[in-house]
């Protein structure tokens, strides 16, 4: 084994090096002496390694390989230790294919439901999204196995995604589509990063030395390697100069050849060329693989384990009138061609040849019978298809419909236009409902779903794309077998109309402006209070929990968060407690709560525990634009803990200290009233040293004055009489007590 130094990088020639910094063969690193290549693969949800001698970029090509289910659904598991283990299943398979790394997970918040590759992405709120990959990634890499975490950054839409910018003020940028990816590279130090093809505030992310340097490298010390989403290069040199490390695929000879004439040239520094050479080198000393040296694994045992996280994770929408779970005794009507062929993996990337795929109507009980009901290949109603399914629905006790989006409605290289079920599925079940109003909805899709029909139906459950354990996931919730913990990881709103980014999202070809600010998902939908068809974090079960005994404590450099959850129903369950907080001090907008903190918990019938979790001082945290850093306030918040973000069970105010002066900096601009009400003791001992406290409560004390005056800057005290050198003593002192 050669020494991967940088005397070793600038022992090889100029070409060699140039070629190291840009893919080869499509899926491989360049070999150069002493170093042998290494194989990527897509596959955050199962691998999808290339049949290289085939044809490396054909999809149908793939090795085959156990189908996971999609993020869309793993993240409704709210389940840490799950995704670790997720992770673990991934390295195992990627460890014997003889990959070097993984190219996944992808952590995009998902800002519209329209955006064609949500299916990919964990959720809209970034706390869930970089708890649930931070997990996954150290999960996947104790296997040997690097990741690449993608798409950084604000990769939030598709179409014309390779030119199109993503417009965010800084405040958003750094809570809502940064902090995710901040939390994994500080927590899991992924292998590599993977920049998108998307422009950021008018700069290509490819070229983006303020996102790939000054942030990703300087503040957050990311130590790995930057490579580019596939075909996202526009100006190679440029990229490199910015922090990009390795150009994928690459361009052949072209590649080679743009750099060598840019160094010749002076127009790249070797130094600049030879830090991303050696990056490349040390990704593929620490996790290349001898690709020619595949290994057997346990796929039975991956494909149960895709059963067990697709039943820990699919959510129970609804259950009327204890519709679910099933009675083995009745006669069940399966309709929708779903329940056939149905729709369990995204397109693009996330495609997998999967090794073992059990459809729902191969899982079915004996009791059922099918009927199609309706076409995938088209919106249209089949009369003939309708007709049988009207009368399947007619002589069974219950029916189960199975509906959702076909795979040509969304997947990765195009948004949606709607989220609108087919016509010919609304259709039909509209017309069963009126036939047999025992019907359980079992939908099949990316993302979010307009139900019109939600009202007409008791029970709705939604599997999201469930992996190639689909049928046998769905029954085990269907039948009890499994008890539904899962809880949604996006909010579902009433209609499109209802989220904050209709009529402007994908309106404007080259620029897409992210108006609605830090007011994403549910934050949008709480500050307006808008009624949502499924609120954040919502999920049934067939038990009931309760919960007491909030406790809200202060210490050093966190908050500890007690309560006690009950398993108060019949059957053994599981609950995710979520905690969120409410901030009432600082003096910028704020949403009205943010999920803060989570865990998922296991009880028998009648047990209790209790649960302890620290908040610390980020959780109540803002990013503070003047100052570039995260600001903790002191003052007033409201700890909420509940089952969803809309059935809070526990609140509890209590007044953080370990923060800062919400005032920050107090000066001639400062208000009165403002500083009147300050509890900082060295404040308020301020105002009474240099005499401001004296002539200033008479008018505080007076009942048809005060809101005036306290409305007033200390720069305009002299208007009343109050002497200036006053004031500025009190400004003195405030400053240097500080």
């Amino acid at each position: 084994m050669v020494k991967i130094d940088l005397d070793f990088v600038e022992g090889l020639t100029l070409e060699e090096r140039a070629s190291l910094v840009s893919g080869k063969d499509f899926w491989f690193t360049a070999k150069v002496p002493g170093v042998d290549r290494m194989m990527m693969s897509d596959g955050p949800s199962g691998l999808r390694k290339q049949d290289i001698d085939v044809a490396p970029a054909d999809i149908n090509s793939s090795v085959d390989a156990v189908c996971f289910p999609s993020s869309a659904l793993t993240a409704s598991s709210f389940d840490d230790q799950m995704l670790f283990k997720l992770g673990h299943h991934l390295g195992v398979a990627a460890n014997a294919e003889k990959l070097g790394v993984l190219l996944g997970p992808g952590v995009n918040i998902k800002r519209s439901p329209l955006a064609g590759r949500n299916f990919e992405y964990f959720s809209e709120d970034p706390l869930l999204t970089g708890r649930m990959a931070t997990a996954y990634v150290k999960g996947v890499q104790e296997e040997g196995v690097g990741v690449s975490v993608k798409h950084f950054a604000a990769n939030n839409r598709e179409d014309q995604r390779f030119t199109s910018s993503s417009n965010i003020d800084e405040r958003t940028l750094r809570e809502i589509y940064l902090a995710q990816f901040e939390r994994i590279v500080k927590e899991a130090h992924p292998a590599t990063l993977m920049c998108s093809y998307n422009r950021l505030n008018g700069t290509l992310n490819s070229q983006n030395q303020r996102l790939l340097t000054d942030i990703l490298r300087n503040e957050w010390g990311f130590e790995g390697l930057v490579m580019s989403d596939w075909g996202a290069v526009a100006d190679h040199v440029a990229a490199l100069k910015a922090g990009l490390d390795l150009e994928m695929p690459g361009k052949g000879q072209a590649s080679v050849d743009e750099v060598v004439t840019a160094v010749k040239e002076g127009r790249l520094q070797e130094s600049t060329l030879n830090r991303s050479v050696l990056r490349v080198l040390k990704m593929v000393e620490k996790w290349g693989k001898d690709v020619n040296k595949k290994e057997p694994y346990d796929k039975e045992e991956q494909h149960e384990f895709a059963r067990q996280m697709a039943d820990d994770s699919i959510v129970l929408l609804k259950n009327d009138h204890h519709q679910l779970p099933l009675k083995t005794s009745e006669s069940l009507a399966i309709i929708g061609e779903l329940a056939a062929k149905p729709r369990f993996e995204g397109g693009g990337s996330s495609h997998v040849n999967a090794h073992h795929v059990v459809t729902p109507l191969d899982a079915a009980p004996a009791s059922a019978n099918y009927a199609a009901g309706y076409s995938l290949t088209t919106s249209t109603s089949d009369e003939n298809l309708t007709k049988d399914a009207l009368q399947l629905a007619k002589q069974s006790d219950r029916v189960i419909f199975f509906a959702g989006f076909p795979e040509q409605m969304e997947t990765e290289g195009f948004d949606k236009k709607t989220i609108s079920l087919p016509r010919n599925q609304n259709e039909l079940l509209a017309q069963v409902v009126k036939v047999n109003p025992n019907v359980t909805v079992v939908l099949q899709n990316g993302s979010v779903v307009e139900m019109p029909w939600a009202d007409q139906v008791p029970a709705i459950v939604e599997t999201y794309l469930a992996g190639e354990t689909v049928g046998e996931a769905t029954w085990d919730i269907l039948t009890g077998k499994v008890n539904p913990s899962g809880k949604l990881s996006e909010s579902f709103p009433l209609r499109l109309q209802d989220n904050p980014t209709y009529g402007t999202f994908d309106r404007d070809h080259d620029e897409e402006d992210y108006r609605e600010g830090i007011f994403v998902g549910y934050r949008y939908y709480d500050l307006y209070e808008m009624p949502v068809r499924f609120p954040f974090g919502h999920g049934l079960s067939y038990t009931s929990f309760d919960y007491s005994d909030l406790r809200v404590n202060e210490e050093r450099n966190e908050v500890k968060v007690e309560f006690t959850i009950t398993n108060s129903g019949n059957v053994a369950g599981k609950e995710v407690a979520q905690v969120y907080v409410a901030n009432r001090v600082s003096r910028v907008v704020m949403p009205v709560k943010e999920l803060r903190d989570f865990v998922k918990v296991t009880l028998q019938p009648g047990e209790s525990t209790a649960v302890t979790l620290s908040l610390p001082r980020r959780a109540f945290s803002y990013y503070n634009v003047a100052k570039q850093q995260w600001e903790a306030d002191n003052g007033a918040y409201e700890i909420m803990v509940g089952s969803s973000s809309r059935d809070i069970r526990l609140t509890a105010n209590f007044d953080l200290t370990i923060g800062v002066s919400p005032l920050g900096e107090i000066t001639a601009d400062s208000y009165i009233g403002d500083i009147w009400n300050d509890q900082d003791p060295q404040v308020q001992s301020a105002l009474k040293d240099s005499g401001l406290y004296e002539v200033l409560k008479p008018m505080m004390d007076d009942e048809q004055w005060v809101a005036i005056s306290a409305n007033m800057p200390l720069r305009s005290v002299a208007a009343t009489g109050i002497d200036e050198k006053v004031r500025d003593k009190f400004i003195r002192l405030v400053r240097d007590i500080k």
